[in-house]
């Protein structure tokens, strides 16, 4: 029995191939995808590199809210009448990005399935690692911040064995992400290497040791600033 066309339907290629309204855009490092202030009328779906997103206050204080890997979709603030981008997105390495219309998503997520579910799926994790953010900001020390967010970045808990930091993710950015200054991620990361919890080779390795760490509230993840 032949399968119908919604059966067929592939969300990867979709995103992977141009289209009624969409696009596939290439970045080089440090180039701007779009800017704090700029109108909103598109959806985002990283296919390949990382890119950051920052916001910047009235006073001008920037910080790192978060860094995207292949996959994760940005900019979706559009679906939700947001007219205007409420953050700025900055590659951090090459990338190859799909840019699909407010219109284009609004149609896909309401004819394919398996694209909403696709799309779903990415908001419920983005909403659950929100609040653990909040939670973490709340009650957590800057240096448990930090061994977090290495974990997070090293894809701990994911399939496949833990990945390289990129050495696109500098201090300076680790400490905008956890609230911090430069000087303690800097001395904290000096800790973690001096006591086997990370390496640096042109990259940042993070090793299973730090995850038990945190998991067990070993004494050197403790206290508090």
């Amino acid at each position: 029995m032949a399968k119908s066309t919604k059966d067929m339907f592939d969300p990867q290629k979709f995103l992977a191939k141009v289209g009624t309204g969409k696009a596939i855009l290439t970045f080089r490092k440090n180039q701007l995808v779009f800017q704090q202030g700029d109108p909103a009328d598109s959806v985002f779906y990283i296919q390949s590199g990382k890119v950051k997103l920052t916001v910047v206050s009235e006073q001008g204080k920037e910080a790192v809210v978060a860094i995207l890997e292949p996959g994760q979709f940005f900019g979706e603030g559009c679906m939700n009448g947001h007219p205007l981008r409420i953050s700025t997105t900055t590659a951090m390495e090459d990338c190859v990005i799909t840019s699909i219309t407010r219109e284009s998503m609004m149609s896909a997520i309401r004819d394919e399935p398996k694209f909403s579910q696709l799309f779903i799926s990415y908001l419920l994790t983005r909403t659950s690692r929100i609040e653990e953010d909040l939670i973490d900001q709340l009650f957590n020390s800057s240096e448990r911040r930090l061994a977090r967010l290495l974990l997070l970045l090293a894809n701990f808990g994911k399939e496949g064995s833990p990945q390289p930091i990129s050495a696109s993710i500098n201090q300076e950015t680790l400490a905008e992400m956890i609230g911090t200054t430069r000087s303690r991620v800097s001395y904290f990361m000096n800790k973690f290497r001096r006591l086997g919890l990370i390496s640096y080779n042109g990259h940042i390795e993070v090793h299973n040791s730090l995850l038990s760490a945190v998991l067990h509230e070993k004494p050197v993840l403790r206290e508090r600033d």
